[in-house]
């Protein structure tokens, strides 16, 4: 298993400089710096996906890390060439879907960000394309160094979140994340922890992750520039759409709509709804997208959906809450989802159109803006 005693020595080089600092700090006269650590991870005895060896800064992660697993795949950042789109810089043996599909799975679901250069994205998006190209290497075990240090906390906890959703659905690569960061770690949810700094081990407990609980306001289309860059199809909002703004910790993270469909009574259609690039990976637009359906249940009115965003698709495909109308280009298998299928006249685009079939919420449609309601994910 591994564990040992790990020794690290830091030659000093003699200097005029050297013997001034010494003799002002009175630091002992020596050939090295010597570092010492006493080691015992035993994770060998258990299966485990997702790892975490956190600490101070300078406490020696990394050294750690590298010493027990010199064979592991060490994560220091891949190569973006500039001027090529982000789904042009994975493995060429990987297709188009395969690509996209490692991007959404771990958070990172605008298309139309998908298509610029590495160099043009926020820290958060380079963080989850980082991710993504580590899911894509062939090792059997990677160290990713310094583990959402370039993000923003709130960016660093969902990117903890989808990461660890993924590995643990796809069973490899076992990852060893390294940081200096404790707030990631109820989000991360690692199968054990290696404490530098009190060299302490700890397996995974059985305790849920934090949940995210949304504050659904109304609004007015005032708030949809905030959220219009990100959309994967379109900038425009319709003149008639009605808005509504998610908050977390009193951040807007999402934005959902809907407008009537034209020629049939009593039929709501959702509209645009956007998650921003920072909170993707943890489900909220899903959630936030079924939060609409019962809000507009509760009125006594119908609710359905048409997207082409795969995992969208894919979850509605799998929940009770939703019952698929149609779906263009190729029929699904059929299932208890899809009682009965037409094909719809999309051709440029996949879509599947989906009626919210699950159980009404208790918030009117008619409340006044800064009327909130809870959206919670677990």
């Amino acid at each position: 298993m591994p564990a040992g005693r790990i020794v690290i020595e830091a030659p000093i080089h003699e200097s005029f400089r050297v013997a001034q600092v010494r003799g002002m700090f009175d630091v002992a006269d020596r050939q090295c710096i010597t570092h010492e650590w006493d080691v015992n991870i035993p994770c060998e005895s258990f299966d485990w996906n997702v790892g975490l060896i956190v600490g101070p800064s300078g406490s020696g992660k990394s050294v750690i890390a590298g010493k027990l697993w010199p064979a592991a795949y060490v994560h220091t950042g891949f190569h973006w060439p500039k001027g090529k789109a982000v789904v042009d810089c994975f493995p060429e043996k990987l297709a188009a879907k395969e690509v996209t599909a490692l991007l959404s799975s771990v958070g990172f679901s605008s298309p139309p960000h998908w298509l610029k250069c590495y160099q043009h994205l926020s820290n958060g998006q380079k963080f989850r394309c980082e991710l993504a190209r580590l899911l894509a290497e062939d090792a059997e075990l990677c160290i990713f160094d310094e583990f959402t240090s370039v993000v923003d906390r709130d960016a660093a906890k969902i990117s903890s979140l989808a990461v660890a959703k993924i590995l643990r659905k796809r069973g490899r690569p076992k990852l060893i994340a390294v940081s200096c960061h404790y707030d990631i770690i109820d989000w991360l949810d690692p199968d054990w922890i290696y404490d530098v700094a009190t060299a302490n081990f700890a397996r995974r407990s059985l305790r849920r992750r934090p949940q995210i609980r949304l504050e659904v306001f109304e609004t007015t289309r005032a708030a949809w520039p905030l959220f219009r860059g990100h959309h994967y199809l379109s900038r425009d909002l319709h003149q008639g759409a009605r808005c509504f703004v998610a908050l977390w910790n009193d951040i807007p993270v999402a934005f959902t709509s809907y407008i009537h469909c034209a020629g049939i009574v009593g039929l709501k259609r959702e509209h645009r709804t956007v998650v921003l690039p920072d909170y993707q990976g943890a489900g909220i637009g899903n959630r936030l997208s079924e939060w609409l359906g019962a809000h507009v249940k509760a009125n006594g009115l119908r609710f359905s959906s048409t997207t082409s965003h795969p995992a969208m698709i894919r979850h509605r495909l799998a929940s009770p809450n939703w019952r698929l109308k149609s779906i263009g280009h190729q029929a699904p298998h059929r299932g208890k989802n899809c009682p009965h299928i037409r094909r719809t006249g999309s051709f440029s685009r996949r879509t599947a159109s989906f009626e919210y079939i699950g159980e009404p919420g208790c918030v009117s449609a008619r409340s006044s803006p800064g009327r909130a309601a809870d959206c919670s994910h677990g």
